[in-house]
Parts: C-alpha cells; sequence; structure tokens
C-alpha cells in the first residue's frame, strides 16, 4: 500500500474514532496532495507525497518556535500535537554518522574537489536523503567536506 492510500485508510479510521485532531491534520495532508495533484495535473508517488509532508513538518517547527515566542503556548501545542501526526508519515531519520557516511559516498562518486563543486554533491545527496534529513544539515556536512578535501 502506497503512502497515500495509507493517509486515506487512516482518515477513515480517525473518523471512526472520532478522534478530531488527527482527522483535522489528516484533511490537511490530502487538501495538500490534492491541490499539488491539481496544481500539476500529475498523480502523486510516494516520493512527492513525502516531499508535501515535509513541507508542512518545516512549516510547523518554525510556527511553533514564532508562538513561543510570541507567548502563546495554546497555538503552539495545537501545532505540536499536528507535528506529531505528521511525523508519522515520515521516514525514520538517519542518523550523524549515516548521513556522513553518505555524504563521503557522495563526495566520492562525484569526484569533487572543492566548494565550487557543491551543487553536483548536494544533487546526489538530496533525492537519497529528502524527507530522511535535515538537508540544511547536510548541506553543512557537504560545505565541510568539501573545504577540507
Amino acid at each position: 500500500m502506497g503512502l497515500k492510500e495509507q493517509i486515506t485508510e487512516d482518515m477513515k479510521a480517525a473518523m471512526r474514532a472520532k478522534e478530531a485532531a488527527k482527522l483535522g491534520t489528516i484533511r490537511l495532508i490530502t487538501a495538500a496532495m490534492k491541490q499539488k495533484e491539481v496544481d500539476e495535473r500529475v498523480e502523486l508517488d510516494d516520493a512527492m507525497v513525502l516531499a508535501i509532508i515535509d513541507k508542512m513538518v518545516k512549516q510547523r517547527k518554525d510556527s511553533i518556535s514564532q508562538f513561543e515566542a510570541g507567548g502563546r503556548q495554546d497555538l503552539a501545542d495545537i501545532e505540536k500535537a499536528e507535528l506529531a501526526i505528521l511525523t508519522t508519515y515520515m521516514p525514520a531519520g538517519l542518523s550523524e554518522d549515516e548521513i556522513k557516511a553518505e555524504v563521503q559516498a557522495a563526495v566520492a562518486a562525484t569526484g569533487a574537489a572543492g566548494p565550487q563543486d557543491m551543487g553536483k554533491v548536494m544533487g546526489v545527496l538530496k533525492p537519497k536523503l529528502a524527507g530522511r534529513a535535515d538537508m540544511t544539515a547536510v548541506s553543512a556536512l557537504v560545505k565541510a567536506a568539501l573545504t577540507a578535501a
């Protein structure tokens, strides 16, 4: 079963169990998926669905920090609940050692010699690590690896 079908099944289960918070979050995911399908006239595969959910996760994290900075803990708690539901659909994250190993493999595979080759290395890593690692942290590791080389 694909991720899209899994989300639909979870929505049905949340309806039956009358879990309002979970249902609301899943409806947000399905609305974002349908919007992407309509806008781009494509059928979403698991990678595209993960990209949508990853974007939603980033939005929630940003909102949480903004709400907490503004003293609105009530809104931050709502966002945290949505974030917990969204992360259940994300694949397991990689450890820092695993990310470093992927970076080293990508540097070796592309033959990157310096910081000017960062785009090549990131181009190889992005499809492999999308949704499984924070790409900002990956970018920093690539930069460090290329400046040391």
